[in-house]
């Protein structure tokens, strides 16, 4: 074997366990959130409030909010975090995360838009 394939072989092999290593640790989740106005990812509230508060969280990596299927898609470290501490977390921003109810404290400095009708 030349120098060039044992160089392409050794890469290929050390891009493998990295690739590898990398998906063990992450973690993707959608969680039905209870958003209630329409306008979230610029809303002084909630928009802000997701904005200031979710990469906080030990291990979110980032998030995405879907206003019209009132969902979060969260990408985090399975190793630093887990899906429990993610929707306690969602939950003390005032919002439903799945089956984790809103903190009721949280909840009530929620604006108007943001509570439900």
């Amino acid at each position: 074997m030349n120098i060039k394939g044992l160089l392409a072989f050794l890469g290929i092999f050390f891009m493998s366990f990295t690739i590898n290593a990398q998906t063990k640790e992450s973690g993707k989740a959608e969680i039905k959130v209870s958003i209630e106005c329409d306008h979230c990812k610029v809303c002084e509230t909630c928009g802000l409030n997701f904005r200031d508060n979710m990469l906080k969280v030990k291990g979110v990596k980032m998030y995405e909010l879907n206003e019209e299927k009132k969902t979060l898609t969260v990408y985090y470290n399975t190793k630093k975090t887990d899906l429990a501490t993610i929707k306690t977390a969602i939950s003390k921003l005032g919002f439903d995360a799945d089956d984790v109810k809103a903190d009721p404290t949280a909840y009530t400095k929620l604006d108007g838009c943001c509570k439900k009708a």
